[in-house]
């Protein structure tokens, strides 16, 4: 999408300030969700009742290099993996708290119908690791997996993954909870022929957090002290159930087998980092 389909979010009535919002992932679940806890944070470290507007811009970057660039277009802040090798090297502010338990990192897996039987069968991840896991060109977690000695397809877009999956270039696909679903509606069950596995799971450390722009450092530190304020009205965990209402049982994710991967491009302040999703 290109800006003109950005709209304007106005909190509250009067406007003390604007914040333009890049909001690109390819999953609306975490669209969503991103606006609220984004929203919920200028609200609540609104000043005199004065009020932030916001920007949201959903472009989408389809090039690397063009998304780690987000900010030389007027972007003040967005929503990403901490680490994200795409930000490599661009100066940016870094909001160091984690923005959904760790979520992303737990990831299912869609494959073609007739592989489901096999995959059940996967009690060791040596046997996962025998097949191929097909990831979006660009996408931040395919040198992860590269690292934990998964063979990767990298290659195409979203929108491609699935059609490759259903004619073999690869062997599944792994999203994480708060977006599979959604993506699974729309852009790969229309296909046919290629489900949800019930039965495995993935977990890497892969929080997400906010990267604002070097030139609006109040900006960060008014995220900071809005996350810390919405987690001590209990307000976060509102927003995050509300927007993840009953993942757990839905996908039963407590009775998955799991097998989980290290996370080297961790940054150092988050190398300690634990989900609590499960907890």
């Amino acid at each position: 999408m290109g800006l003109n389909s950005a709209t304007w979010i106005i909190e509250g009535v009067k406007r003390m300030d604007r914040v333009h919002f890049w909001n690109g992932n390819k999953s609306s679940s975490r669209q969503a969700y991103e606006v609220a806890l984004l929203k919920a944070c200028l609200r609540i470290t609104d000043v005199n009742g004065q009020a932030t507007s916001v920007y949201i811009d959903n472009t989408d970057y389809p090039g690397a290099a063009d998304e780690g660039r987000v900010f030389e277009t007027g972007a003040d802040v967005l929503v990403t993996v901490a680490g994200n090798s795409k930000f490599d090297g661009i100066n940016k502010l870094v909001v160091p708290s984690p923005l959904t338990k760790g979520l992303l990192g737990f990831r299912l897996l869609i494959v073609r119908d007739a592989s489901l039987p096999q995959f059940a069968k996967f009690r060791s991840q040596a046997q996962l690791q025998q097949h191929s896991i097909g990831i979006p060109n660009t996408w931040a977690d395919a040198a992860l997996f590269r690292h934990n000695h998964y063979p990767v397809v990298e290659r195409g877009s979203l929108d491609e993954l699935f059609h490759r999956l259903k004619h073999k270039e690869f062997d599944y696909v792994a999203l994480g909870v708060n977006e599979i679903e959604d993506i699974y509606n729309h852009l790969a069950a229309p296909l046919g022929g290629l489900s949800i596995e019930p039965s495995l799971m993935l977990y890497y450390p892969f929080p997400l957090v906010f990267y604002v722009n070097p030139n609006r450092p109040e900006l960060a530190k008014r995220l900071q002290k809005g996350l810390q304020a919405l987690q001590d009205t209990n307000e976060f965990s509102t927003i995050f159930n509300h927007n993840h209402d009953n993942l757990l049982e839905k996908f039963s994710l407590a009775g998955r087998t799991l097998f989980t991967l290290e996370n080297p491009q961790l940054p150092q302040s988050m190398v300690n980092f634990q989900a609590s999703l499960l907890d």
